[in-house]
C-alpha cells in the first residue's frame, strides 16, 4: 500500500465503522472549487475539530484506485448533483506534514517530501522518467502531459513545519518557497484539478502579501461555505445523546458555545464523542498538547490582557481584532495577536458580527483556570476557589457570608479587581459565582421584566437549587436594590425556570469601600 500517493479508502473505511456524523457535505463545497479559479483550499481549525478525519474523507472520496462508493452511498453527499462526478476519478497524493517533521530539524524536510513523494510516484507510473534535475512538480506536470490526469493533493498538518520550525528562518523560508514552487506558479493547474490543506493556523502573512494568496481559507474566524462542518451542530448532538442515553443537557455544559461563521451553537466534535463513549461528561481538552503555549500566552505582559482573561473568565465578551495577527504563533505582539491565537487555538469563540471573543463553555474554562493559576494568579484563584462555598451561603441566605468574602477579594489594594462602575462589580460577581457555572445558566445584563438584570443564575435541567436574581447598585442600599427588583418585575419573568427565586441584592459603598448584601425569597404563588 501507498504512503503518499493512491492510499485508498482504508482511513475512512475505520472511521465509518466508528461513530460517525455526516459531514460528507463538505465534499460538496470542494467539488464546486474544482478545476476553478478557486481550486486552492487552506481550511483550518483547532486541535480535535475532525481535520484529520476530513483529509480522510477526502482521500476515500477521490482517490481513483478503490471504490468508495458503499463508504458514501448513505450519506448526505451522495445525494448532491456533483457526486457522480468526482467519485473516485482522480489520483490523490496525501502528505501528513508531522511524518515529515519528525525527526527532522528543518534542513532538509523539503528534500525529504521532495524524494519520497517522487519515489512513489515513479513507481506508480514507471514509462514516465523522472529527470536528475526534475522537482516534484515538474514530474506531476510531466506525469499530467502523458495522461491526461490531474491531481488532487491533500495536506494535513500543513502548518506542522512552520510551528515546529519558528525559530529557524531559514527551515521556514524553503519550506514557504516550496509551497509556492508547488502551487503559486501559474503552471501548477496544468496538473492540478485541486488542492485541500488543513491545519492550525491559515496561511503565515508575509510583507509581499503574494506568497499563497491564491488559495481560499476557511478558519475559525473565517470560515465561509464551511460554517457547518467545523464541528457539531446542536441537532446533531441531540441525536448522538439520545442514541447513547447520555443527558443532553451535560453535554451542551461543558462543549457547546462555539459560534463559528453564522452557525451559533457549535460543539467540540472529538470531546462530544469521547463524552458518548465513556458515558460522562469531563474535561477532554489537556490532551490536545497546547496547554503550555496557552500558559505562555496567557502570561505575556500585553495591557489588558490579564483583565480581559478575567472577564472572560467571569462570562464577559471582550473586543478583539483578529486582522492584525501574522498567522505565526512566534510572533505575538499585542493583546488581540494572543487573543487571535486563543481563537484558533479553540480556547476562545469568536463572534464576528461584534468583533467579540469568549470562553465557549466548561470544559474550556477549566482549561483556562488552570492556566491561570499556572501564571500564579492568586486573587483570582483565590476567589474562584472560595465560589462554591459563595454559592451555597447565598442558597441558604447567609448574606453576611456573602459580604464577608466580596470584602475580602476587594481587602487587597493590590487585587487584579476594580470596581470602578457597576460592569466591574458585576465581572467580579460572576468570578465569584463561577462554580455556579456548574448547576446553573448565568446571564450578565438579562432582558427581564421591565428592565436588565445585573446577574440572573437559572438552574440547569434536573437542578433543583432556587434561581438567583442579583442587582448591583453603587453608594445606595441593599433595599434599594431588592426593590429595584421587584419593582420591574424580575422574578416573574424567569418563574418558568423554576418555583423558587432568591432575589440578592449588593450595594458598594465608594467612599468605605465596604459591601452589603440582603437576600430574601421569592414564592411563586
Amino acid at each position: 500500500m501507498s504512503i503518499y500517493i493512491n492510499k485508498g479508502n482504508e482511513g475512512f473505511r475505520r472511521i465509518r465503522n466508528s461513530e460517525f456524523v455526516d459531514k460528507s457535505g463538505l465534499i460538496s463545497v470542494v467539488n464546486s472549487t474544482l478545476f476553478t479559479r478557486n481550486c486552492f483550499s487552506c481550511v483550518t481549525r483547532s486541535r480535535r475539530f475532525g481535520k484529520t478525519m476530513a483529509a480522510e474523507m477526502l482521500q476515500a472520496y477521490y482517490d481513483h484506485s478503490c471504490d468508495s462508493r458503499n463508504l458514501f452511498a448513505d450519506l448526505e453527499i451522495a445525494n448532491h448533483p456533483s457526486f457522480e462526478e468526482h467519485l473516485n476519478k482522480y489520483p490523490v497524493i496525501y502528505l501528513d506534514m508531522t511524518r515529515f517533521t519528525s525527526g527532522n530539524d528543518g534542513d532538509n524536510v523539503v528534500g525529504e517530501i521532495e524524494k519520497r513523494v517522487k519515489e512513489e510516484i515513479a513507481a506508480t507510473y514507471p514509462d514516465i522518467p523522472v529527470k536528475s534535475d526534475d522537482d516534484l512538480m515538474d514530474f506531476l506536470l510531466r506525469v499530467a502531459g502523458k495522461t491526461g490526469e490531474r491531481f488532487i493533493i491533500i495536506i494535513d498538518e500543513w502548518d506542522a513545519p512552520c510551528r515546529m520550525y519558528a525559530g529557524k528562518p531559514q527551515a521556514m523560508d524553503k519550506y514557504v518557497d516550496w509551497l509556492r514552487r508547488m502551487f503559486k506558479d501559474v503552471t501548477a493547474i496544468q496538473a492540478l484539478a485541486g488542492v485541500y490543506m488543513t491545519g492550525i493556523l491559515p496561511i503565515k502573512k508575509y510583507k509581499t502579501e503574494s506568497a499563497l494568496n491564491n488559495f481560499i481559507e476557511y478558519s475559525m474566524v473565517e470560515p465561509r461555505k464551511m460554517a457547518c462542518y467545523f464541528g457539531f451542530t446542536k441537532d446533531e448532538v441531540i441525536a448522538l445523546a439520545k442514541k447513547h442515553d447520555v443527558d443532553f443537557d451535560e453535554l451542551e455544559k461543558w462543549y457547546d458555545g462555539y459560534q463559528i461563521g453564522d452557525e451559533m451553537s457549535m460543539f467540540n466534535p472529538n470531546s462530544v464523542m469521547q463524552a458518548v463513549d465513556a458515558g460522562r461528561c469531563r474535561s477532554f481538552w489537556a490532551s490536545t498538547g497546547s496547554f503550555d503555549a496557552v500558559t505562555h500566552y496567557i502570561g505575556m505582559n500585553f495591557e489588558g490582557l490579564k483583565d480581559d482573561i478575567i472577564d472572560m473568565l467571569g462570562g464577559v465578551r471582550v473586543k478583539v481584532n483578529p486582522t492584525k495577527f501574522q498567522n505565526d504563533m512566534s510572533i505575538v505582539r499585542s493583546k488581540d495577536d494572543v487573543l487571535t491565537v486563543l481563537i484558533h487555538l479553540g480556547y476562545l469563540s469568536f463572534d464576528w458580527r461584534r468583533s467579540e471573543c469568549y470562553v465557549p463553555n466548561k470544559e474550556v474554562g477549566d482549561e483556562l483556570l488552570n492556566a491561570v493559576e499556572e501564571n500564579k494568579w492568586g486573587l483570582v484563584v483565590k476567589a474562584i476557589n472560595q465560589s462554591e462555598a459563595l454559592l451555597k451561603a447565598t442558597l441558604r441566605g447567609d448574606s453576611d457570608h456573602v459580604t464577608r468574602t466580596l470584602r475580602a477579594m476587594h481587602s487587597d489594594e493590590t487585587s487584579a479587581f476594580s470596581y470602578n462602575d457597576e460592569n466591574s462589580l458585576a465581572c467580579v460577581l460572576s468570578i465569584a459565582y463561577y462554580y455556579a457555572r456548574n448547576d446553573y445558566h448565568i446571564h450578565r445584563e438579562y432582558p427581564i421584566g421591565e428592565g436588565y438584570a445585573d446577574l440572573v443564575l437559572i438552574p440547569r435541567k434536573n437542578v433543583s437549587s432556587s434561581a438567583l436574581v442579583i442587582e448591583l447598585k453603587y453608594d445606595k442600599s441593599t433595599q434599594a436594590a431588592i426593590s429595584q427588583i421587584k419593582a420591574r418585575n424580575y422574578p416573574q419573568a424567569v418563574a418558568d425556570y423554576t418555583g423558587d427565586i432568591l432575589l440578592v441584592g449588593i450595594n458598594y459603598d465608594k467612599k468605605t469601600k465596604q459591601h452589603e448584601c440582603r437576600i430574601e425569597k421569592w414564592n411563586i404563588e
